[in-house]
């Protein structure tokens, strides 16, 4: 008679504790923590042009709610009610909630991840938030899944809405689409071969058309022109070319020095020496570079990028590593953008934009409070990659219908990280957020109702 009682009341704790820390986070950010990607996303969503290579969709829901309340309050705490509700959610997956999953989700709400980065308008942000509640839904449709049952249809397509709105905002988030697919093939798999293949290929392929609606529903109408220039791969592509030629003082750019000897001579002896796996940003501080790269036709600079992947790929894998080292480990953080608080950017957008700059006392106080934990492991995306790692092994193990599916969403955020292999330009800390935000989600679910018995740790009388 007892056991009911105390688990009734963690659970209501645990929830609790959840909401009190989403209104918290929210007290201390709104309307919002501002960097100049959020203000010029944000300017993009008001006035409907596309002015940056930021993601048009990220660009489309700031506009949303700056339609509905001008600014991004509106936005950060809808975003931030996607988050903790998913949280919430993870309490509802099991029978019954231990008293370490109270403690844990007072640890949830204390950590920069949900106290600080909630606040920020960042699209890594909305990213992971997204991710997250597609997981968590996902869980709740395969744990409640039967054969002979009713198909949650509802349900399924918010999975896929989600999911293809995370694939919108972060473009390698796709990551995620084809592991959500697994786990519906494997929940469908005692209905045959067939069936299993037919629902986890029609969940991918579902993820891929609304994705591709969406993006033509919310394409600006001068998208076409900055889409064909696509800078962001081109930034890709000479990254890619200098770091190789770099770590190879041998390499040479054949295809360039085709068309210009001199730009040619100019990369390898000049763009090299700002070469740095921590960001792409220190080779425009010379000019000279900057102008030799740009003036080179853009298929030349992905001839060329092709030529040195498929024809030198032991310095491009040396300078893929050292990114990847960069933005996973983080070695030296403060150089890395931990957080961001107050707003910052150039002050004729945020005047435009009716939002003043600077920061409060609040937001100094959130900055020296994560400075406390930068050299921790609280900011280690190492640590939050054990974890997810660590979670997905033990959740396998037991491997209710439900388990799968979280054990899904660790496996996608150590995909989506590992991804950051073959693309990372810069080391800031929020790139890897999802992963952060899914380790501390699955070690939340695990702390709910510990599976001792699976593992073969409950005592036994």
């Amino acid at each position: 008679m007892n056991e009911p009682r105390t688990t009734l009341r963690a659970e209501t704790v645990a929830r609790y504790i959840l909401g009190a820390g989403f209104l918290v986070m929210l007290a201390l950010s709104l309307p919002g923590q501002m960097t100049y990607d959020s203000l010029a996303q944000l300017h993009e969503g008001r006035v409907g042009v596309r002015e940056t290579w930021g993601p048009a969709a990220y660009a489309a829901v700031l506009g949303f709610f700056d339609h509905l309340s001008p600014g991004p309050g509106l936005y950060v705490t809808a975003s931030g009610l996607m988050a903790f509700g998913a949280l919430i959610g993870l309490i509802g997956l099991r029978p019954r909630t231990s008293w370490w999953g109270v403690a844990c989700a007072g640890l949830l709400v204390l950590s920069p991840a949900l106290l600080i980065y909630q606040g920020i308008v960042w699209k890594d942000v909305l990213f992971a938030n997204l991710a997250l509640a597609g997981f968590v839904l996902l869980a709740r449709v395969v744990r409640d899944w039967t054969p002979a049952g009713p198909r949650p249809w509802l349900s399924l397509s918010g999975i896929v809405v989600l999911l293809a709105m995370a694939a919108l905002v972060r473009q390698n988030g796709i990551v995620a689409a084809p592991i959500a697919a697994g786990v519906l093939a494997w929940t469908v798999r005692g209905q045959g071969r067939q069936a299993s293949a037919a629902w986890g290929l029609g969940g991918l392929v579902a993820v891929i058309v609304a994705a591709l609606v969406i993006g033509w529903l919310v394409r600006p109408a001068n998208a076409a022109k900055m889409d064909a220039a696509n800078p962001g791969m081109r930034i890709l592509q000479q990254y890619d070319i200098i770091g190789a030629a770099a770590h190879d003082p041998k390499l040479r750019l054949k295809e360039i020095a085709a068309i210009s000897p001199a730009s040619e001579e100019i990369i390898l002896h000049r763009a090299t020496r700002f070469y740095s796996g921590e960001r792409v940003d220190y080779i425009g501080l010379d000019k000279t570079v900057g102008h030799a790269l740009w003036r080179t036709p853009a298929p030349v600079i992905a001839a060329q990028w092709r030529d040195v992947i498929l024809h030198h790929p032991a310095p491009y894998l040396r300078h893929r590593l050292s990114a990847f080292r960069w933005v996973f480990l983080t070695p030296a953080i403060d150089s890395c953008s931990q957080i961001a608080v107050g707003v910052t950017g150039p002050a004729p957008l945020a005047a435009s934009l009716s939002i003043p700059l600077g920061q409060d006392p609040t937001d100094q106080s959130l900055t020296n409070y994560a400075s406390w934990l930068y050299d921790t492991p609280v900011f280690s995306h190492l640590t939050y990659a054990l974890v997810a790692l660590a979670t997905a092994v033990v959740l396998l193990i037991r491997r209710q219908p439900q388990d799968v599916a979280i054990a899904g969403l660790m496996i996608a955020a150590l995909g989506f990280a590992a991804s950051f292999l073959a693309v990372s330009l810069a080391c800031d800390y929020r790139y890897l957020y999802f992963l952060d935000l899914a380790a501390l989600a699955g070690l939340f679910y695990l702390t709910l109702d510990p599976p001792l018995a699976a593992l073969g740790l409950e005592r036994r009388p």
